[in-house]
């Protein structure tokens, strides 16, 4: 498992584990591992590291991302994503494996359409459609997966959707979403539309992926669509907390993100 010490990698190592697996992590120094793990310690970008951590292994679950929605350094989305994702099923192409379950993201297959149109796992959209570095490098990384999938490895993607739940170590967008409602860091909202998923079922998912899934197809994992106003109102009735009223004008709220970036 590439990046199991992340938010869905955690969780996913855990249930491998109750499985009876016997599991193998290639995670960064210093982030925290669920126990009883086989370690390499090592970047997805340097080609020694993945070698070391894929000699034999039977199943290989690439999770592995820089997930952030911003980072100072655009290239970083691209180094990790995309560069780390070649270096993935370059050396993945070297192993007799079963199975590479590589997790991609439902934003690419939404792209810059409009929320209220419906999309499934078979839609193709073009990397002119992706909003924003993250979405164009997780793209270009779904890309190398098909390929390899094309030339004959056993290859299959799943698009989770936003996952929430407990154990997130680094406050993934989501759950630093909810926090700053939570903790009233935000005193309006953007009424916009997602789907969110609980981060086991998810992780859970993986794992049917790996078992069922057919070689070279995509699967979405999540759960219903909802807008923020939808959440926001949940998070009223369960926490009995005051959540913003104040809904935020779509053109406002962009000029605003556009200053902040300058």
């Amino acid at each position: 498992v590439t990046g199991g010490g992340g938010f869905i990698g955690s969780h996913l190592v855990r249930q491998l584990q109750e499985n009876g697996d016997i599991v193998r992590v290639l995670e960064l120094p210093d982030v925290p591992l669920p126990e009883n793990v086989e370690v390499v310690r090592g970047s997805i970008c340097d080609s020694y590291a993945v070698h070391k951590a894929f000699k034999g292994v039977q199943r290989v679950y690439h999770l592995a991302a820089n997930p952030n929605l911003w980072t100072k350094n655009k290239s970083d989305f691209n180094l990790v994503n995309f560069e780390g994702t070649r270096t993935i099923f370059a050396e993945v192409a070297k192993h007799d494996v079963e199975v590479v379950v590589y997790t991609s993201t439902e934003s690419i297959l939404t792209g810059n359409t409009r929320w209220n149109r419906l999309v499934d796992a078979t839609v193709e959209r073009t990397l002119n459609e992706m909003p924003g570095p993250y979405c164009r490098s997780k793209f270009l990384a779904e890309q190398v997966a098909l390929k390899a999938a094309e030339s004959g490895l056993p290859v299959v993607i799943v698009a989770p959707t936003l996952p929430v739940g407990p154990g997130d170590r680094l406050n993934t967008p989501p759950t630093r979403m909810i926090l700053d409602f939570l903790n009233a860091k935000t005193p309006a909202y953007l009424d916009c539309g997602f789907n969110m998923a609980d981060v086991r079922d998810i992780a859970q998912g993986h794992i049917l992926a790996a078992e069922h899934g057919r070689l070279g197809e995509r699967y979405i994992l999540g759960n219903e669509n909802l807008t923020l106003g939808e959440l926001l109102r949940w998070i009223e009735e369960i926490t009995g907390l005051d959540m913003p009223k104040w809904r935020i004008n779509y053109w406002f709220a962009l000029l605003v993100g556009a200053i902040s970036e300058r």
